[in-house]
């Protein structure tokens, strides 16, 4: 599988927040030479990648000019869900497997986003601000609503979206979904069913939702797709949770429809920009909530996802191909 005969070698970039050791020595312990960078920056990458078969990003994007100067590589392994920030098209026109790390933190996601939810309706930015002696009797400029009186809409029934169902239902009065993606099925009905989500149109969920969550990819189809005219056609002080990709809302309309009452509130993950500008909109604001793209991170995942990441190129050593591809390469 090496480029020379010799040894495979493997190449993390980035490793900011993230300890690789133990995904270097599954490596190391099946043949692999390993190398780590320590950076996002695209021509360090490509020098310090040559004759590697295996790529392991952290954050860093692999590009085409990336792919395309790195004739010996087999595999970009990924150590997260999404892979937006990989050419994907390009991967696989140049026989290049993609890897992610599929249903690694669902438990995880699913209970950050009702936890910022439940953050964002009972208003805690404002009051934990305002527990203190001066301010002790301030109250929001709107009541929250009642729970069991209010609907959570789901955008994207996946793996996160359905155990967000599951953990949000029996709060909630009732729980609308909607993914284009799952068929129709007497099996997928009946999972809905006993979830307690009713399946329906986007406009419908869109319009009945006093809660919405996306769950959902980063695509040109999704990018954005949360813009000031999708947010006019939600519910006036609605609450608006997104822990999947910064990038599938404007974060100048969800500021403009904070301002104007439309949402009461927010609360978020991801921003389109990671880290955020010091002028960002949605920054410093205590009609949202902010964690930063942190999510998926457990005692757990902070083991798994590094042990998948590596397993993913070991398993393409060995058996010929990795565990989990997003894409089937030329």
């Amino acid at each position: 599988m090496s480029a020379d005969g010799g040894r495979p070698i493997a190449v993390y970039t980035d490793v900011d927040d993230t300890d690789p050791s133990a995904g270097i020595r599954l490596l190391e312990e099946h043949g692999f030479e390993v190398r780590v960078l320590g950076t996002r920056d695209p021509a360090e990458i490509i020098a310090g990648t040559q004759g590697a078969v295996a790529l392991l990003p952290g954050y860093a994007a692999v590009t085409r000019e990336i792919v395309e100067a790195l004739p010996s590589l087999r595999i970009v392994s990924l150590m997260s869900m999404g892979f937006d920030y990989v050419d994907v098209e390009a991967a696989s026109e140049r026989g290049v497997w993609v890897t992610n790390v599929p249903g690694a933190a669902t438990k995880e996601v699913a209970t950050h986003a009702l936890a910022i939810l439940l953050s964002s309706v009972r208003q805690l930015p404002f009051y934990t601000a305002s527990a203190n002696p001066a301010d002790w009797n301030d109250r929001a400029p709107a009541a929250p609503p009642r729970l069991s009186e209010t609907t959570l809409g789901v955008i994207g029934l996946g793996k996160i979206g359905r155990e967000l169902v599951r953990l949000a239902a029996p709060l909630f009065g009732s729980v609308v979904g909607y993914d284009p993606m799952l068929p129709d099925t007497p099996e997928v009905r009946a999972e809905f069913d006993a979830l307690g989500v009713r399946r329906a149109g986007l406009e419908e969920v869109r319009a009945s939702s006093d809660v919405l969550s996306l769950h959902l990819p980063l695509t040109p189809q999704t990018e954005r797709m949360v813009d000031a005219d999708f947010l006019a056609a939600m519910p006036r002080g609605s609450v608006l949770v997104n822990v999947s990709r910064g990038g599938l809302i404007d974060p100048d309309a969800v500021a403009a429809a904070l301002d104007s009452g439309r949402l009461s509130g927010a609360a978020l993950d991801v921003l389109d920009q990671e880290p955020p500008e010091p002028g960002h909109p949605l920054l410093g604001r205590d009609d949202v909530v902010l964690t930063p793209h942190i999510a998926y991170f457990s005692a757990r995942t902070e083991i798994e996802y590094v042990r998948i990441q590596a397993q993913n190129a070991v398993s393409l050593l060995e058996a010929g191909a990795p565990d989990s591809p997003v894409n089937r390469p030329a």
